[in-house]
């Protein structure tokens, strides 16, 4: 028995042509992207640090309505390398 999936028809040069246009365009695209992401790293890293002084200080809602603080030393440590996002 034949399995559809693994037996594609071939493409016609119009079909490859409309496919690489978009796989550039795309590319473009995420270019941009990804140099807006390192654009807003300043800001990030500030949210970042805003983000755990306050499960310091306020708590961490870990179920219903409980709170729980957060120790500094329980916080994870910022890695070395550069902060990959992710989209």
């Amino acid at each position: 028995m034949k399995r559809v999936q693994n037996h594609a028809p071939a493409l016609t040069s119009d079909e490859q042509k409309w496919i690489d246009q978009n796989a550039a365009e795309q590319a473009q695209r995420h270019e941009r992207i990804v140099a807006d992401m390192e654009d807003m790293s300043e800001q990030r890293d500030s949210w970042i640090d805003a983000f755990l002084e306050r499960i310091q200080i306020r708590g961490f809602n870990y179920n219903c309505d409980l709170l729980r603080k957060i120790k500094k030393e329980e916080l994870p440590k910022k890695p070395k390398r550069r902060f990959k996002v992710v989209f």
